[in-house]
């Protein structure tokens, strides 16, 4: 997996989590980021897994994801591990 790959991934996470208002709010509550945060740090790697991150907590968000996204869901965590997601965890 490449970092431009992943980053596209996670693009279109972004996408799909602040189309859906449940999710956006969800994202928003339990990151603690803001509006404003969110624009500064779209482009920052760590931010993008995070992210990915989300999605990968709860199974029906990852599920739906990749659908929208066409993605398997092991391609959805691969990029989440070339953005830095799970750095020092072996499982």
């Amino acid at each position: 997996m490449t970092t431009d790959h992943a980053q596209a991934v996670a693009l279109r996470a972004a996408a799909f989590i602040f189309s859906e208002d449940d999710l956006r709010d969800r994202f928003i509550a339990l990151s603690g980021t803001g509006v404003d945060d969110i624009r500064a740090r779209i482009g920052e790697q760590d931010f993008l897994a995070s992210l990915l991150e989300f999605l990968m907590g709860h199974e029906p968000d990852l599920m739906a994801f990749s659908t929208y996204a066409e993605e398997k869901p092991e391609t959805i965590v691969k990029a989440w591990r070339a953005l830095g997601g799970g750095e020092g965890q072996e499982w």
